[in-house]
């Protein structure tokens, strides 16, 4: 463990972000929630972003997914420079906007299916990752029969069936109860093991950083600022209660702007 000096040898660089800023226009002027951000992603990486609430975080991920355009600087994917929306990238939101109206095999294929996949293969692909989070023998449930931790379950199949080859996930345990977001942790880390698809995480809590982070990037409160890097070369799956792991909780809870 340590400080990433933004460098790993060997491997692939999947995405690079230069120089990235974001600003808004309000009533008392200029508010800027990014300030020059630089950092590169890792192919099969998981990366963790860690802030306090409300710092920019998500502003940076949206960025990122092209829901929102830069004010300055540049992100590039396999080293071309990307502009809006890039369907290699793929989003989990916090709030799981599923389709009450369709079940779970229906909601886990809409992407496929509106990119004009057959049924069966869509349908083939969607049962792959609707066993993979869990819910097998749930297919035909509505949303309305669902738990939360299932909900977020059926978004992640959802984004997965998408077959992006780097995937956003915002906050995506930050609603859940303390033993459903456990669950779903361990949930994502087995995935991750299972797929080694490259991953930016977003999350406000130190120790799901800890638990699931490859690299951990620092962030200030706003605007958000690089503070530190840490690599969490742990092995996984990580024992939360071990000393090196209680170590690194501590090292970067001693570092945050606010108590996270």
């Amino acid at each position: 463990m340590g400080k990433d000096r933004l460098n790993k040898q060997g491997a692939k660089v999947r995405l690079r972000i230069s120089g990235l800023s974001k600003s808004y226009d309000v009533k008392n002027g200029i508010l800027k929630a990014v300030d020059n951000i630089n950092f590169e992603v890792y192919d099969n990486e998981f990366l963790v972003i860690l802030g306090p609430g409300q710092c920019g975080k998500s502003v940076l991920l949206n960025m990122i997914a092209g829901l929102e355009e830069p004010t300055t600087g540049t992100i590039e994917l396999d080293g071309k420079k990307i502009n809006g929306s890039d369907p290699r990238i793929g989003m989990v939101f916090q709030k799981i906007a599923l389709m009450p109206w369709k079940t779970v095999m229906q909601n886990t294929e809409i992407g496929p299916k509106f990119r004009g996949i057959n049924k069966r293969t869509r349908r083939e692909k969607a049962q792959m990752y609707i066993d993979l989070v869990g819910l097998n023998g749930f297919e035909d449930s509505y949303p309305s029969q669902l738990s939360g931790g299932m909900k977020q379950r059926v978004g992640i199949a959802r984004a997965y069936a998408n077959d992006p080859e780097i995937l956003l996930m915002d906050e995506p345990f930050g609603a859940l109860d303390a033993q459903t977001r456990y669950a779903m942790e361990e949930e994502v880390a087995k995935i991750w093991q299972k797929e080694k698809r490259t991953i930016i995480f977003v999350t406000n809590n130190i120790e799901e950083a800890c638990y699931l982070g490859d690299r951990i990037i620092l962030f200030s409160e706003s605007p958000a600022r690089i503070k530190e890097l840490y690599v969490d070369d742990l092995p996984k799956p990580r024992d939360i209660v071990s000393q090196k792991f209680l170590e690194l909780r501590t090292i970067i809870s001693e570092n945050t702007d606010l108590a996270i």
